[in-house]
């Protein structure tokens, strides 16, 4: 349904132990949107991401993707956690790209974009292949799909691993600083898959240090501090004119 949010978090709060990592959350991401999620080391951006998958578990308020519950079904105003088999399921729905590309060393580019097509998904493996071979494409490997991890580059490796994300046909994909990890020449080439995707209406959020993308192609930034949300707009709100002290003080030293 259009007018439902493709994210939605209201009031929701994580602890690892006495330590409050998110602190009543309220976060709205439309569908086919970008958001940038911008912010300090420590201030709960990616263990946020982690909850949107089930990744983590959240200890208050209620955290939907695409109108259903991700872990979790209501019956009585009560949340109980769904079962793992359930949960990945669900999780299939939403693909993940982590800061370190955790390929599967033994196996090639394309081998390891099918393997989770077919284990998880149950396609045959020329269905799989077929896809794959059109993400590989996509990402700019098309030379790469023998290589395997070592004769790659962090860039290529990267973009291998959105490619894997995008064979499982997510709804929503998750960024958590995927150039973070990359040598400076390399990160303009990964950028530059996500960018193709947020112009093919992929739902996206991304939590990156890359001021210029979140500029450019974000729809909405968020900036957090602290395990909070502390200002949202759009970028041109949020860069030219953002409205609390916290925002202004970190984009000083990072602009």
């Amino acid at each position: 349904m259009p007018d439902i949010p493709m994210v939605q978090a209201i009031g929701v709060s994580k602890r690892f132990g006495h330590i409050e990592v998110l602190k009543a959350i309220d976060l709205t991401i439309p569908r086919g949107e970008v958001a940038c999620l911008l912010g300090p080391s420590g201030a709960g951006k990616s263990t946020f991401l982690r909850c949107i998958n089930h990744l983590e578990k959240i200890n208050e308020g209620e955290l939907l993707v695409d109108g259903e519950f991700v872990g979790y079904r209501e019956h009585g105003g009560k949340l109980y956690e769904l079962h793992e088999r359930h949960i990945a399921r669900k999780r299939r729905e939403i693909g993940m790209v982590f800061q370190h590309f955790n390929l599967f060393p033994h196996m090639t580019a394309l081998q390891n974009t099918i393997e989770a097509p077919i284990r998880v998904n149950g396609e045959t493996k020329a269905e799989a292949k077929k896809r794959a071979l059109e993400l590989l494409h996509r990402v700019g490997l098309s030379d790469k799909v023998d290589s395997y991890p070592a004769e790659l580059s962090g860039g290529q490796q990267q973009r291998v691993a959105i490619a894997r994300a995008l064979a499982m046909q997510p709804k929503l994909m998750l960024f958590d600083e995927p150039t973070s990890a990359l040598d400076p020449e390399l990160v303009g080439e990964v950028l530059d898959v996500m960018r193709g995707l947020a112009k093919s209406g992929m739902t996206m959020i991304v939590v990156t240090h890359e001021m210029g993308f979140a500029r450019e192609v974000a729809d909405s930034v968020v900036f957090m501090a602290d395990g909070m949300v502390v200002e949202t707009g759009s970028p041109s709100a949020l860069f030219d004119n953002p409205q609390h002290e916290r925002t202004r003080s970190f984009l000083s030293k990072v602009l």
